[in-house]
């Protein structure tokens, strides 16, 4: 494995993807800091209602350009809507929690956002449509929230001068935009594809501006079939994915990105707790109390088992395990606002736990 490009964040680091199922940004901001001191992000709470999803988070950053939210999702509208507004007005509150914590802090912090693509998917028309089927609209929405996110990585090292800043785009999308399966309104036709040289192209800009900007950025999705080599190409610096989806034909890509000094986020922490087993049918005989016995719930990953399950995975690449710490940010598999509160600090902690295996 070549020397990586230099990167904020130390060997042996975890963080997460973005999404915690809170309500409060200060108690999320603090659990953060807490359990992931070495790679900490600026928490997402989509709990909270619109707004604070992804693809409204995404639209607070948007410059010259109108959104609102209607029956059918967020829509291109004329001048600033009262949602994004509101949108506007949750990002800020969150970023006011961030300050408040972070007071003389050093060191990483990574922000997450929608990306070009998954945002066109995800956004429609003034008259209706997805922007993804309109290119001037696509290359509209990508320089807007490249503006956008000039803005806000401006606003954050004011607000944490100490921060060395990664920027995360969230692209589960792509791969459809690419494939061709995204729905139109009706469910019954889908919009065409989009052209991989265009995706790369869009991608790139965003991604030139975080660049621009000082930080470092990275891409992830947690969907199957993700291009790995084209978001190199467009720039990242960094690859962030699901453990599980990966197919076989994703080893050689990610292989090449690593020997081009990418760094690679393996999701490697489940996102949601292990199920428990069903109850006892009835006839099992009664606990002492007279309750039926519940057989305890497994007890899921080991932070040992989560970092065996990523030096298998490095190995697989054919890299030496000694280099995986150097290679490799631990994270949970996806977001976490669907797991239960006590869940989402555990998978944190095993994350944590795990890259701090892998270091040592």
């Amino acid at each position: 494995m070549p020397n990586p490009i230099e990167m904020p964040w130390r060997p042996g680091s975890a963080t997460g993807v973005g999404s915690l199922p809170y309500d409060d940004p200060l108690e999320a901001t603090r659990v953060v800091l807490g359990e992931l001191p070495d790679l900490p992000h600026l928490p997402e709470l989509p709990g909270r209602g619109p707004g604070a999803d992804m693809i409204g988070r995404a639209c607070a950053l948007l410059v010259e350009l109108g959104v609102d939210l209607q029956p059918s999702g967020w829509r291109l509208v004329a001048g600033e809507g009262l949602d994004q507004r509101r949108a506007r007005s949750t990002l800020a509150r969150d970023l006011d929690a961030l300050e408040e914590l972070t007071q003389s802090y050093s060191g990483p912090l990574k922000v997450q956002f929608t990306g070009p693509v998954t945002l066109a998917a995800g956004v429609e028309r003034p008259r209706g449509g997805r922007v993804v089927g309109d290119s001037g609209a696509r290359r509209d929405l990508a320089q807007s929230l490249a503006e956008g996110l000039t803005v806000h990585l401006r606003e954050l090292h004011r607000r944490v001068p100490g921060a060395s800043l990664v920027v995360q785009l969230d692209e589960p999308s792509m791969p459809a935009v690419l494939r061709g399966s995204v729905p139109t309104a009706s469910g019954f036709s889908r919009y065409r594809p989009v052209e991989e040289h265009e995706v790369t192209d869009l991608l790139g800009g965003v991604i030139g501006s975080i660049v621009a900007a000082g930080a470092v950025p990275i891409v992830h999705s947690c969907a199957a079939g993700t291009p790995f080599p084209l978001l190199v190409r467009a720039g990242a610096r960094g690859l962030s994915f699901d453990l599980k989806k990966l197919g076989e034909a994703d080893a050689d890509p990610l292989s090449e990105a690593v020997e081009s000094g990418v760094a690679l986020f393996a999701g490697a922490v489940p996102a949601l707790r292990p199920e428990e087993p069903a109850r006892p049918a009835p006839g099992v005989a009664a606990a002492a109390d007279g309750a039926a016995p519940r057989p305890a719930g497994p007890p899921g990953p080991t932070d040992a088992d989560v970092a065996r399950t990523v030096q298998a995975f490095w190995r697989r690449l054919g890299f030496a395990g000694d280099e995986v710490a150097r290679g490799v940010v631990v994270t949970p598999s996806c977001g976490l606002a669907g797991a239960d509160p006590a869940w989402a600090r555990t998978a944190m902690k095993l994350a944590r736990e795990a890259a701090a295996h892998l270091a040592s």
